[in-house]
This record gives structure tokens, C-alpha cells and sequence, in this order.
């Protein structure tokens, strides 16, 4: 039933993939995981796929890890795939994936929440890592939330497990923005038309230098940056977006 753990459609360049398991809260389980993964594959395989946003049915985004399956979030068919390859998934996609998260947060759901590149929840919803209030700790999801963090948020949440709220969240550098529930597809499709206007082969090396350059050491970073730059304003999507900006026209992407 994989299918219908995920929702998938595509509308005008955006794709938008929908957790559809309410009744688990969304959780990480076999089903969901397979459906979510093939769904990201599937957009970020698509020309005609500008955006990703990410949101879900039902009061919850995402409760992290199913803790009801034999072996949470892992599915243990021929496909055997967990959700350290969702986050892969997102953090490698070329095309920018936005979060409308719609509901509470916990556990890897945070980490869901997190590693898209722009996230929006609701002011309502409450969010946690509760993981060591069940004896584990949020050890896979630490590698998406800790680069956007100070040590003392992290300190924090990881070590009390308290939920708290998405303005928080957002101060915390979690989440972009916390809004009341009546403003979040205004503030998401936002994000998703500015997104729009900017070029597929720029957006995907911005990410790019989000992901590389403050691993680098500082001499490296310029040498790769110049040679970098050089590229991509040789390219023929530069070429074309500065020629639309010189004759004050839409650049050529801009539906």
C-alpha cells in the first residue's frame, strides 16, 4: 500500500507530495518511507518539475519513527529503504523542496521538517525531540538540524525533550517561518513563486554552495567559487536570463 502513503501531483512546475497516513500520525514506517522516497525521486527526475513542497494530512506532519514497526522506519521488503534516504533525497535534489508543515513534529519529524530547504509551520502545532524521553536520541536527524543551530538551542532541545513552540522553532533556525494556520499556503506559495523565478541550473548550484562551502577551508572555498562562477555565467541559462534582464523581459523560465 506504499501508493497511497504519499500523495503525488503536479501542478504548473510545482510538485506536491502529501503524507497520508494520519492514522499513524505520519510516522516513519515501511509504507510511508518507500512512497516518500520513490515520490522525491520522481520529482526530482521530472523537467517539468521546478518545486517540491513537502506537507501532510491530518493534525501531525510527522511523528518520526514508527514506533510500532519491527524495525522503525525501515522497510523490510526487497526494496529496504529507511528514512536516512529521505533526507538524502531532499538534501541532494537539484530543485528546492519547501515544507508546509501543517501539524505537530516530533522526533524525526523535526528532521523532516529541518533538512527542506525552506520550511512554514503553523503557529498552532507544537514540535520536539522527544527521542531521549524514550531512551534513544535524535542521532540521524542531528546531522540536518545541528548546522542550523547554536550549541545552546541544541543543548537545549536534544537534552530535555520538552515540546515547544514553532516560533521557537524558527528562532532556532529550524524552521524559516511559524504563521497562524489561515497564513500558510499564502506564505508558502510565496516562497514557491519566488522560487519560480529563479533559473533550474542556479538554483540547484545555490544549494549546492549552501551544502559545500562552510566545510571548506577559506582558500579552497574561493579557488572553487571562482572557477564555479566562471561556469555557471558561461552557461546558456545565464546567458538567457541576463539577456531577458537587459531588455527588461521575464527570463525565459518564467512561465
Amino acid at each position: 500500500m506504499s501508493e497511497n502513503a504519499t500523495l503525488y501531483s503536479v501542478v504548473e512546475g510545482v510538485a506536491t507530495i502529501t503524507l497520508n497516513q494520519p492514522e499513524s500520525k505520519n510516522s516513519l514506517g515501511p509504507d510511508l518511507v518507500v512512497s516518500l522516497c520513490e515520490n522525491l525521486e520522481a520529482a526530482a527526475a521530472d523537467d517539468g518539475v521546478r518545486v517540491i513542497v513537502l506537507t501532510n494530512v491530518g493534525n501531525t506532519f510527522c511523528a518520526g519513527a514508527n514506533l510500532k514497526s519491527a524495525n522503525p522506519g525501515v522497510n523490510d521488503g526487497a526494496k529496504s529503504r529507511n528514512f536516512v534516504d529521505i533526507f538524502r533525497l531532499i538534501s541532494a535534489s537539484p530543485k528546492p523542496v519547501v515544507g508546509r508543515i501543517d501539524g505537530h513534529a516530533t522526533g524525526g519529524g523535526v528532521g523532516l521538517a529541518a533538512v527542506c530547504d525552506i520550511s512554514v509551520m503553523r503557529d498552532d502545532a507544537k514540535i520536539g525531540f522527544t527521542e531521549v524521553r524514550l531512551g534513544v536520541a535524535p542521532a540521524v536527524i542531528s546531522v540536518v538540524c545541528l548546522p542550523k543551530m547554536s550549541k545552546a538551542d541544541a543543548s537545549e532541545l536534544f537534552l530535555t525533550g520538552v515540546r515547544f513552540t514553532p516560533e521557537r522553532a524558527a528562532r532556532a533556525g529550524l524552521v524559516n517561518r511559524a504563521v497562524a494556520p489561515e497564513e500558510l499556503d499564502e506564505t508558502v506559495d510565496g516562497f514557491v513563486q519566488d522560487l519560480l523565478k529563479g533559473g533550474p541550473n542556479a538554483l540547484a548550484a545555490a544549494k549546492d554552495l549552501i551544502d559545500r562551502v562552510p566545510d571548506m577551508e577559506i582558500g579552497a572555498a574561493f579557488d572553487w567559487t571562482e572557477v564555479r562562477s566562471r561556469e555557471l555565467f558561461e552557461s546558456d541559462e545565464a546567458q538567457a536570463g541576463i539577456a531577458a534582464f537587459v531588455r527588461r523581459e521575464n527570463a525565459p523560465w518564467v512561465g
